[in-house]
């Protein structure tokens, strides 16, 4: 192979598979994974063996987008069988693992009736002895905790699912990523090697770090034909954007969906990244404008759309700390971000409420989450209120202002607000479109639909500004970018409820002398350093 200095190139997409399905939290923490393989991608594969045209043409309409059809033309139906019947024979350990914990559940619900629980021990299935601890809580409901570290090391967690698939970025949607796995095809470069790998890091380097093929072939443990695939993913010269770094001042950009960068001469902070491969696509940031190295990432939340793992993996080695909320230890909808985060070969730190963590000219605090999701007792979820070149940014995701007396503690702890940003997708996928395989009792669908994934309303995102005092809100993109149709597969009109309650929540800005904003696609603020 030649010698020649190369770069990967600015257009490569990554998507990290498990069984050929995306990577994404709920697929790859090994407690709720299994309970995925067993409960929703096995019987939705049966289901698209059984009718695979009307899969097809549902994943294609634009009524359903979001729904759970598999997008694979009928001419390949031979490779989904075989995809399913490798799953039903290497998987059937993992099966058995979300079976367990299915009986288990049954076992407890019935049989933890306040008394004392040493005698439920002996029933639960072997698969989960060592794993599990059985709790009351202070209402005598009792409840599953799971020791997930140990679940990782356990037979539930199989390294050998793992892949990655590389390409170049078409400018075409790529199929919903919940519903529909991703198949061989020759225009991909597959490699049968789990997230960690170092490799993996070696390659993405190489978008601001020159290499040579045989150098990738060898970190990436390459044959002939992948040698040959590597090569149409490798450029002479990078594309890199000069204006990347910031020579004197602050910046905030604006890169799509929630995703933030901060930006000093001292120090860099990126919330929620998700980044567009697109190149050739103009009104966006993309790679190319990435800084050499972020000091700090933060996600807000598990939600796919936040912890995006074909982002996350392409950030290996050019970011000092990656800043998580603190999971609540146990629970089945509750996967520990920090544990997902470290199998993908990436440093972690999980914080609480109000912890702090400083930097030159700054800090970062991690503040309280409410609601958005559909009413789990899930903990891994926090907003951050950051300090940097002299200015206060709120960071509020997807809160949903349930309570605004939480957001007048916030200002009372740490201040007032000089730039808040907020979601308001107020009108979300109801309870069971996301979490339904975690369920073994099943519920109602009426009482799914009443309890949705939803951010801030107008009232309420009027009630967190009003109490944090801010003097600029932003309002971020819900999935309206062309871009992340593949992970968001939203659609909005001008009739939408959502986009109704952003105009009506301009409108009591502009009352109250508040300077605000709908984003889209990219945006940039300024300012001088005191």
């Amino acid at each position: 192979m030649t010698e020649e200095r190369l770069f990967l190139r600015p257009n490569a997409i990554v998507e990290p598979l498990v069984d050929s399905f995306y990577a994404s939290l709920y697929m790859t923490a090994p407690v709720p994974a299994t309970m995925n393989l067993a409960f929703r991608q096995i019987p939705l594969l049966d289901s698209y063996l059984l009718a695979p045209d009307l899969h097809y043409s549902g994943s294609r309409n634009p009524k359903f987008r979001g729904g759970f059809f598999v997008g694979v033309e009928e001419r390949r139906k031979d490779e989904v069988e075989a995809l399913l019947a490798a799953i039903r024979r290497d998987r059937a350990d993992l099966i058995r693992f979300a079976e367990a914990i299915a009986e288990a559940e049954k076992i407890v619900r019935e049989g933890a009736t306040g008394y004392d629980l040493r005698p439920l021990y002996p029933k639960l299935p072997p698969e989960l002895s060592g794993l599990v601890e059985i709790a009351y809580d202070t209402n005598n409901e009792a409840s599953l905790h799971f020791q997930e570290p140990l679940v990782y090391k356990s037979k539930a967690y199989a390294e050998e699912r793992q892949s990655v698939q590389l390409s170049v970025e078409t400018g075409i949607e790529r199929p919903f990523v919940m519903s529909t796995p991703r198949l061989s095809s020759p225009d991909v470069l597959e490699l049968p090697i789990p997230f960690r790998h170092p490799g993996l890091e070696e390659l993405f380097l190489s978008r601001i770090r020159p290499t040579t093929p045989a150098a990738l072939r060898e970190a990436l443990e390459l044959g002939d034909a992948e040698a040959a695939r590597l090569s149409g993913l490798l450029v002479p010269e990078p594309a890199l954007a000069a204006d990347r770094h910031v020579a004197a001042g602050a910046r905030i950009r604006y890169w799509g969906h929630a995703c933030l960068l901060m930006q000093t001469p001292e120090v860099s902070v990126m919330t929620d990244p998700f980044i567009s491969a697109d190149t050739g696509a103009t009104g966006r940031y993309t790679y190319n404008d990435l800084p050499d190295h972020l000091d700090y990432v933060l996600i807000t939340h598990g939600h796919s759309d936040h912890l995006v793992p074909e982002t996350l993996l392409q950030l290996r080695g050019r970011v000092g700390t990656f800043v998580v909320p603190r999971t609540s230890r146990g629970n089945l909808c509750d996967p520990s971000l920090a544990l997902y985060l470290k199998s993908f070969g990436l440093p972690a730190v999980e914080v609480d409420d109000f912890d702090e963590i400083t930097f030159p000219g700054g800090k970062i605090v991690a503040t309280p989450f409410f609601g958005e999701h559909a009413d789990l007792d899930i903990r891994a979820k926090a907003t951050y209120w950051i300090s940097l070149g002299g200015k206060s940014i709120y960071v509020g995701a997807d809160s949903s202002g349930l309570d605004p007396m939480l957001y007048r503690y916030v200002r009372r702890h740490l201040g007032t607000v000089d730039i808040a940003f907020l979601g308001m997708e107020c009108d979300g996928a109801p309870l069971n479109w996301q979490y339904q395989p975690l369920l073994t009792n099943p519920i109602p669908k009426k009482m799914s639909d009443s309890r949705k994934m939803s951010g801030s309303n107008a009232e309420q995102a009027s009630a967190i500004v009003t109490e944090l005092g801010a003097e600029e809100v932003y309002v971020y993109a819900m999935g309206e970018e062309s871009w992340l149709g593949h992970v968001m597969a939203t659609s909005y009109n001008e009739d939408s409820y959502q986009l109704q309650q952003i105009a009506e929540f301009e409108e009591w800005c502009s009352n109250k002398g508040v300077k605000s904003g709908h984003l889209l696609d990219q945006h940039e603020w300024h300012w001088s350093q005191p």
